[in-house]
């Protein structure tokens, strides 16, 4: 590719997930690219991202950002559109919420990875506001800030040249909310770090490792374990958290802030990954996997193109505790295999999602270039 200016656009920089692992790898690809986002706290992401060019938004400077930037939701397609882009020839995005709807200039292209439409606004809408948790006030603010922020989503997907989409299941919503259509290319798990132990050993706990908001339904493997008494570690920290404290009984533990070190040995050790909600995609099922683990998933969303039904792990049908009592019976009574788990993440690794991006990006520029 000649000589071109690149710009890469995230929504927020708060913490290592799986969409800050997408941001990663695109830097490595265009390593002079400045990173566009509303807010990033330092020393949040890796070394290589905090020593690069990063842009934020007016939002970095907001009262009380770092406790309650979700407040801020209504002000987020504001702060994206007053970024300055013109210079930019090649505009990359990875968006969950806003990022895609960043401004670029008319010659320029737009390539938007997107790791799920605005969730809150679209299909995990109940999950976050469902009335039975909001005030009455917020029950009375809530709903049109959320109709205003679906139509600028929709408005501003007309902005991209081309979706990326993390998932089928993410392109089958992009399609559905954008009426647009999406290439899939998987998000990138660190398959060469995480990886099985020398031994075979396995300790007596299961594992989950995910943010803790409502729509990764945590409660639900709270309350199978809790009936069950078997021990489960919990690796997260969110909104959540002092509720799930509140209902977990004494075989559960919280962690958070470990190291990448220290997950790695939970993925291994663990006898089982367990992943109770709906997920765009599941970036730590793939690498709970990696390390040979098995998992017991919600057969939903992302999920279902990871886990091989009886091979890599058990999926249950129905968001309920009984199914997911009903999935962990089942998971006790199989044997599993940890190179036939371990063949099943190395579909997902760094490698593939690099290459195929470079390809992808490539023939679209080649493309664009034509079109001048």
């Amino acid at each position: 590719m000649e000589k071109i200016k690149v710009a890469l656009v995230h929504d927020w920089l708060t913490g290592r997930r799986g969409g800050e692992k997408v941001l990663e790898v695109l830097a490595e690809i265009f390593p002079q690219a400045p990173i566009f986002t509303l807010f990033h706290f330092p020393q949040s992401q890796l070394p290589e991202i905090e020593k690069r060019e990063i842009h934020t938004s007016f939002l970095q400077r907001a009262p009380f950002i770092r406790r309650f930037y979700r407040y801020y939701l209504p002000l987020f397609p504001l702060s994206i559109e007053l970024f300055d882009l013109q210079a930019y020839d090649l505009v990359i995005s990875s968006s969950h919420c806003v990022a895609k709807g960043i401004i670029a200039r008319p010659e320029a292209l737009h390539v938007a990875y997107i790791h799920s439409p605005m969730r809150y606004a679209w299909n995990q809408y109940h999950a976050y506001f469902s009335p039975r948790r909001l005030s009455l006030l917020k029950r009375l603010l809530i709903p049109p800030q959320i109709h205003y922020l679906r139509l600028w989503d929709v408005a501003s997907s007309a902005r991209v040249d081309y979706f990326v989409a993390n998932s089928l299941n993410v392109a089958r919503r992009i399609e559905r909310y954008y009426h647009r259509q999406a290439e899939v290319i998987y998000p990138p798990a660190d398959t060469e770090f995480f990886s099985p132990p020398a031994d075979n050993s396995k300790e007596d706990y299961f594992l989950i490792v995910s943010a803790l908001v409502p729509y990764k339904r945590i409660d639900l493997a709270i309350e199978a374990f809790n009936r069950l008494g078997w021990s489960l570690v919990i690796i997260g920290q969110g909104p959540e958290e002092k509720k799930l404290k509140r209902l977990a009984g004494p075989s559960i533990r919280f962690l958070k802030n470990v190291s990448d070190e220290e997950l790695r040995r939970y993925y291994q050790r663990a006898r089982g990954f367990i992943l109770p909600g709906e997920e765009d995609f599941g970036l730590a099922t793939v690498e709970a996997q990696a390390c040979g683990t098995p998992v017991v998933a919600y057969g939903r969303g992302g999920s279902a193109e990871i886990v091989l039904p009886e091979v890599t792990g058990i999926l249950f049908e129905e968001l309920t505790v009984e199914s997911l009592l009903e999935a962990l019976d089942k998971f006790t009574r199989l044997p599993f295999n940890k190179a036939a788990i371990r063949q099943q993440a190395e579909k997902f690794s760094r490698h593939i999602f690099r290459n195929k991006m470079i390809d992808l990006i490539n023939r679209l520029w080649s493309n664009h270039r034509g079109k001048f």
